[in-house]
């Protein structure tokens, strides 16, 4: 297991503390220059940040770090409410001591402030609101990406580990870094170059889903039997044009499917991703179907996308291609 470079960031904030005199009040080295917890440095996507250690009062903007912060045991003052899987945190939705931020297509910026914030988590899908943001607390933005130098799944653990530095819960964040190595590791000896179909139900059509799970097989060995194709890596959002007939003839051994209507369209409104699966005349007679080698990743996987939905897809694989 690779460990986040967080730690040695920590000793450069203390180093820094004491250059610029700010502990000089105090014997305490990390002392933050209001008095207050000790003051770290974590590495953002946008560069380092100071923050303090434990923050009391944090709005978690950020989808990814949701149900880590949770099992860190950090109760938000503030959250994208309609962003939420419903069952999951309906305790959380429910609760008017937490303010509801929006989504970020309509942010509620204005309760994000009244819910006077030590520190915001933001995340790509805040991104383009981060300087209002910054007028209101610290932001940081460890959100992962497929950007991030080592890639999505590394963002994960460096993303998990920082949050157990900020919550003084190292251990817990160190656990779930394992768990998802072992899902990994379980996942990688189960597969062994079959082909797959990376799937997205969107739109209540099937289309390719690339853009969004690809990078679920890059620790595997699966073979993406679109890799090659010119096709809209944004497909998860619009139709990119790619047809059941061009789906069942490329004839995958696998198929994973994200339901991204299960996640973000009412219940009534979506058809489920197996009933879209079944009615696709063109896949009767493929190997996929014939032989019910489909896995469907959790309904809310699209607005988890965190360690805790990663990890569950792993062990999803490592079983079916296990049995």
């Amino acid at each position: 297991m690779r460990h986040s470079s967080h730690r040695p960031m920590t000793m450069l904030a203390l180093a820094a503390v004491g250059a610029l005199g700010l502990g000089a009040c105090s014997d305490a080295a990390g002392e933050s220059p209001t008095g207050g917890g000790e003051e770290i440095v974590i590495d953002t996507r946008h560069g380092p940040v100071a923050v303090e250690r434990n923050a009391q009062r944090v709005a978690v903007l950020d989808n990814t770090a949701m149900e880590t912060v949770r099992e860190l045991g950090v109760e938000p003052v503030a959250l994208p409410k309609p962003l939420l899987p419903r069952e999951m945190f309906a305790d959380w939705i429910a609760d008017d001591e937490i303010r509801d931020a929006g989504t970020h297509r309509e942010p509620d910026l204005d309760m994000v402030s009244a819910a006077d914030p030590d520190l915001i988590i933001g995340g790509s899908r805040f991104d383009e609101h981060t300087s209002d943001l910054e007028a209101i607390a610290t932001v940081i933005d460890i959100a992962p990406s497929d950007d991030s130098p080592e890639g999505y799944v590394q963002g994960l653990r460096d993303q998990t580990l920082a949050l157990g530095e900020i919550f003084d819960a190292e251990q817990k964040a160190e656990e779930l870094v394992a768990e998802l190595d072992d899902a990994i590791t379980r996942a990688a000896e189960a597969t062994s170059g079959q082909s797959v179909f990376l799937a997205v139900a969107t739109g209540n059509i099937i289309d390719n889903g690339a853009g969004r799970i690809g990078r679920i097989i890059e620790p595997l060995n699966l073979n993406d039997v679109f890799a090659s194709e010119d096709l809209d890596a944004d497909s998860v959002h619009q139709d990119s044009g790619l047809a059941p007939e061009t789906i069942a003839q490329a004839n995958p051994d696998w198929v994973i499917v994200l339901d991204r209507d299960a996640a973000t369209t009412a219940a009534a409104e979506a058809t489920p991703a197996r009933e879209l699966m079944a009615a696709q005349e063109a896949f009767r007679g493929t190997t996929f179907m014939a032989q019910d080698q489909v896995i469907y990743l959790d309904p809310y996987f699209y607005t988890r996308e965190g360690i805790q939905a990663y990890t569950e897809a792993y062990v999803q694989i490592a079983e079916a291609f296990g049995s």
